[in-house]
C-alpha cells in the first residue's frame, strides 16, 4: 500500500436497519464489508457512504448544472469525515439498449473504428462511418441491430378456426375489435354511391385452412386497394386494405419490442421470432464497411473474435499497419479484459446478454485505465459468477486500484476476497432487526479468531462427507449449443450434482438450456426477476395480501380495494410505488422516496384505519419472521413459513421483489416448491449473495429436498458446495472456444485428484 491518508470515518449511521454505526475505513486500503444476508452491509456502503459522496459531489456544481444531475437524499447519519468521491461499480445490468455491445461499453469498438478509418482499404470514410449506430455505418435492412423481428404466421393465425371464431391470435384483432372488422366484415369497394356493398372479401364462417391459396395470400399480404364495410351506425366506411401480416408488423413489430408497453409486449413476443439479418449476416454494418479490410479482416471479423484471439490478431496486424500508436490503446484494454477473466467474450456480444458479474467486471476494466487517485471505489460482490481461478485475478485488480492511492470498499462473501483484505468490517450479528451493528473491525487474521458468524465460518468451513449412491440418470446426448461440442453426459437422479467450470465454459448452456430441452419436466430456478412487476412483494407472492386486506376491510366495514396500494388506497403522488423515479436521459434513472407518503405507498387517509395499533402500512413493514409470530391466522402463517425455511425471514412483507439479489430471488422461488416431490430442480449459482453461514443453511435445505425424493443440480463456483456434492460434472478446460467439453465426471474426492481440471486444483487446496 502507499503511504496512509486520514481514514474515512462514518459516525452514527442509521440508514435502514443500522443502529448508530460508527466505522473507520483506512486509506488507501482494500476494505471488505461482510455479514449475513440482510445484516446491513449495503445500507452502510451503498446507501450511506456512496450516496452521500455522490450527493456532496453534485453540490459543487453551479445550480444550472445541478438541476440536470441526479438528486440524492441525505442518508441518515451524524457526520462523515474525509469523504472522497465515490465510483460505484455495481451489478446493475449494463444492457440499457439493443445497440449496446461489449465493444461499445468498453470503448474498444470506437478504437477499432479509428484503426479502420486510417488503414482500411477501401476506406468507408471517417471513424463514424464504421459505427453501426451511425446512419452511414448501419445496415439499412436491420438499421444496425443485426437481427430482424418477423411474424410467425402459424402463431398469429389459428387456421382451424374461422374469422368469426377468433382465428387471429392477438387481442387487438379479437372478434368484435376494429382491426377484426377490417377483415371479417370487409367488402370489395364499390365506386358508384348508392350501389350498396360489393362482394365480401372473405367468408368469416369458413375455417382459414379451407381458404383458396389466393384468398389466404390476400388475407395475409394483400394491399393497394380500398374496401367497404358498415360502421356501427350503418354507414359505409371506406378503408385502405392492409394484409394481416403487414398491419401487425407495422403496428407491433417495426417499433421494436422495447418500445411497446409491457402488456402489449407480453402478447406480441409469442407471435414473433428474432432472426439474423440476411443483408448484413448479423454484423449490423453497411456493405461499404464490410468491404473495408486490413490484411483480409474487416471490423466485423475482429469484433466477432473472442478477446484472447483478438489480442493475437491485433499484434499480428502491427506489421500490416505499421502504426503501433493506433493499436496500443485497444490492445491495452483487451489485456485488461483478459485479466478480469473475460477473455472468452467477443466485442459484438450484446450487453443485454451479460450477467451482473460480467457487467461489473467490464466496468472494472474501464476504471483500471483511469489515472484518478484518492477516490473511493465501491464494489458490490465482484466475485459473483467467478471461478476460484478468476477470483485470484479479481483480487489482483482490486490491489491495482488500491495501490494507485484509492480506498477500495467491497461488499463481499467470498472467503478468498475476505482473506486478501487489508481491513474487514463485519456487520451483524443477524439479518434485518437482528443486524445493523458492527460485530468486528480489524484484520482478516483477527476476524478468523472472533466469535462472529463470519469468523466461525473462516475458522471452521463446511467439511466433506460421504457421497450418496445413485442408480438412475438423466442422459444428455449430442449437446452442441453455443460452445458445447457434441457433449454426452449423464446427470444422476436422487442426489446433489454440481456443474462446475470457469465462467464461459458452457455450464449454464448445458444445465439450463440443453438439459431442459431434452427433458422438459425439469424445473429451472434461476436468478431472473421473481414478480411480474415492481409492485410484487413477499405478501403478494405468498398470496397472503388479499387475506390481510380483507381482514382490514371487515374490521372497518369498507371495501378491500381501499387497502391496496395498486388500487383505491394508493398514494396519489407515487401511485402506490413508495418512490418517485426521475429519468435522467443519458444517466442512470434516480429513485427517491415519495415526499407525500414517505415511502409508505398509501394515501395518508387510509393509514387512519387500524387494527390494534397497526395500520395497513405498518403490516407491510413487518418482517416475515415477525408476521409468523404475531399473526393468529393459520391461512397466513402457513403460507409464510416456507420463507423462513429458505432463510428469508428478515424480508418485510412489503419489500419489492425487484430489489432482491439474485440469490434471494432463487430462494423466493424455492419457497414455493418445498413441498414438491419427484422433481429435478436446476439452480443457477444459488449461493450468489449468500454469506458462508447462509450457504451452510442452503446445503441443509438441498438435503431436505433430496430426502423428499427430488434431484438437485446446481451450477456453482462455491467450493463449499462443490466439496459436499454427491457428483460433479466439470466443464472446460477453459472458457469460450477453449471450453465446451466435459473435463470430469465423478465424486469431489476424485475431482481433487484430477490434473486437467482447474476446479480440481482449487478443490485440492480446500481439502488439504
Amino acid at each position: 500500500m502507499k503511504s496512509a491518508r486520514p481514514p474515512l470515518v462514518v459516525h452514527d449511521a442509521r440508514t435502514n436497519n443500522l443502529t448508530g454505526v460508527t466505522v473507520r475505513i483506512p486509506s488507501p486500503a482494500l476494505t471488505v464489508v461482510t455479514g449475513v444476508s440482510g445484516s446491513g452491509k449495503s445500507s452502510l456502503v451503498f446507501e450511506t457512504i456512496a450516496k452521500e459522496s455522490q450527493r456532496q459531489l453534485n453540490e459543487v456544481f453551479p445550480l444550472f448544472i445541478r438541476n440536470r444531475l441526479p438528486k440524492f437524499e441525505r442518508p441518515d447519519f451524524e457526520r462523515i469525515e474525509n469523504l472522497a468521491p465515490a465510483i460505484v461499480v455495481d451489478q446493475r445490468n449494463l444492457g440499457r439498449s439493443a445497440r449496446s455491445t461489449v465493444g461499445t461499453l468498453t470503448e474498444i469498438q470506437p478504437m477499432l473504428r479509428v484503426l479502420f478509418s486510417r488503414h482500411g482499404k477501401p476506406s468507408a470514410g471517417e471513424s463514424t462511418a464504421y459505427s453501426f449506430n451511425a446512419p452511414e455505418g448501419m445496415c439499412p435492412e436491420c438499421e444496425g441491430l443485426g437481427e430482424v423481428l418477423s411474424v410467425v404466421v402459424d402463431r398469429l393465425l389459428d387456421r382451424s378456426k374461422s374469422l368469426n371464431e377468433g382465428a387471429i391470435q392477438h387481442p387487438s384483432f379479437a372478434v368484435g375489435t376494429n382491426y377484426w372488422k377490417r377483415y371479417a366484415t370487409a367488402h370489395y369497394h364499390v365506386e358508384q354511391p348508392g350501389k350498396g356493398l360489393g362482394e365480401p372479401l372473405f367468408d368469416p364462417d369458413l375455417p382459414v385452412r379451407d381458404y383458396p391459396e389466393d384468398k389466404l395470400e390476400l388475407l395475409l399480404y394483400g394491399g393497394g386497394f380500398q374496401t367497404d364495410r358498415l360502421d356501427d351506425l350503418g354507414n359505409v366506411a371506406v378503408n385502405d386494405y392492409e394484409g394481416l401480416v403487414d398491419r401487425f408488423t407495422r403496428r407491433f413489430v417495426k417499433p421494436g419490442l422495447d418500445s411497446l408497453k409491457p402488456k402489449d409486449r407480453k402478447h406480441v413476443e409469442p407471435l414473433v421470432d428474432k432472426q439474423r439479418c440476411r443483408a448484413c449476416k448479423g454484423t449490423r454494418l453497411a456493405p461499404a464497411v464490410l468491404k473495408s479490410k486490413i490484411d483480409g479482416y474487416n471490423i466485423a471479423d475482429l469484433c466477432a473474435m473472442q478477446v484472447t484471439d483478438l489480442i493475437e490478431t491485433l499484434r499480428k496486424l502491427e506489421k500490416a499497419v505499421g502504426d503501433s500508436s493506433v493499436l496500443q490503446p485497444p490492445l491495452a484494454a483487451l489485456r485488461r479484459m483478459e485479466e478480469v477473466g473475460l477473455g472468452y467474450l467477443s466485442l459484438d456480444r450484446s450487453s443485454t446478454s451479460l450477467s451482473g458479474g460480467e457487467g461489473q467486471r467490464l466496468k472494472t476494466v474501464r476504471h483500471l485505465g483511469s489515472s484518478l487517485t484518492g477516490m473511493t471505489y465501491v464494489f458490490d460482490e465482484p466475485s459473483v459468477g467467478l471461478h476460484p481461478r478468476d477470483v485470484e485475478r479479481l483480487i489482483s485488480l482490486l490491489f491495482q486500484l488500491r495501490d494507485k492511492g484509492n480506498i477500495v470498499l467491497v461488499v463481499e462473501h467470498n472467503r478468498a476476497v475476505i482473506e486478501a483484505a487489508d481491513h474487514v468490517i463485519d456487520i451483524g450479528p443477524g439479518a434485518g432487526a437482528h443486524g445493523g451493528t458492527v460485530t468486528f473491525e480489524g484484520t482478516p487474521a483477527a476476524l478468523a479468531k472472533s466469535d462472529t458468524a463470519t469468523g466461525r465460518e473462516l475458522r471452521a468451513p463446511i467439511t466433506t462427507r460421504e457421497p450418496r449412491p445413485f442408480t438412475d440418470t438423466l442422459k444428455v446426448r449430442k449437446a452442441s449449443l453455443n460452445n458445447l461440442r457434441d457433449v454426452d453426459v449423464d446427470f444422476p437422479l436422487g442426489v446433489l450434482t454440481a456443474v462446475t467450470g470457469v465462467a464461459g465454459s458452457g455450464k449454464s448452456t448445458l444445465a439450463t438450456k440443453v438439459l431442459p430441452r431434452q427433458h422438459p419436466d425439469i424445473v429451472v430456478i434461476d436468478q431472473s426477476a421473481v414478480g411480474i412487476n415492481p409492485r410484487s412483494t413477499p405478501a403478494t407472492y405468498a398470496k397472503v395480501w388479499d387475506l390481510i386486506r380483507q381482514r382490514f376491510a371487515q374490521e372497518h366495514g369498507v371495501k378491500p380495494g381501499l387497502f391496496s396500494f395498486n388500487a383505491e388506497g394508493a398514494c396519489p403522488t407515487c401511485k402506490g410505488r413508495g418512490t418517485v423515479t426521475s429519468d435522467m436521459a443519458y444517466l442512470d434513472p434516480v429513485t427517491v422516496v415519495c415526499e407525500t407518503c414517505r415511502g409508505r405507498r398509501f394515501d395518508p387517509a387510509v393509514l387512519d384505519y387500524k387494527i390494534g395499533a397497526r395500520s395497513i402500512a405498518d403490516v407491510l413493514e413487518t418482517t416475515i419472521e415477525e408476521a409468523v409470530e404475531q399473526f393468529h391466522d393459520v391461512a397466513v402463517t402457513d403460507r409464510l413459513k416456507p420463507f423462513l425455511d429458505v432463510g428469508l425471514g428478515y424480508l418485510t412483507l412489503g419489500r419489492s421483489l425487484s430489489e432482491l439479489s439474485g440469490g434471494e430471488r432463487q430462494r423466493v422461488k424455492l419457497a414455493s416448491r418445498l413441498s414438491v416431490k419427484g422433481t429435478v430442480v436446476v439452480f443457477d449459482e444459488p449461493t450468489s449473495g449468500l454469506h458462508m453461514a447462509d450457504v451452510r443453511h442452503l446445503v441443509e435445505l438441498f438435503d431436505r429436498i433430496i430426502d423428499a425424493g427430488n434431484t438437485v443440480i446446481v451450477i456453482e463456483h462455491d467450493l463449499d458446495v462443490v466439496k459436499i456434492a454427491d457428483w460433479v460434472i466439470d466443464l472446460g478446460p477453459d472458457a469460450g472456444t477453449e471450453g465446451g467439453r466435459v473435463v470430469f465426471e465423478g465424486t469431489p474426492a476424485d475431482l481433487a485428484r484430477h490434473k486437467e481440471s482447474l476446479t480440481g486444483r482449487y478443490l485440492a487446496k480446500e481439502r488439504s
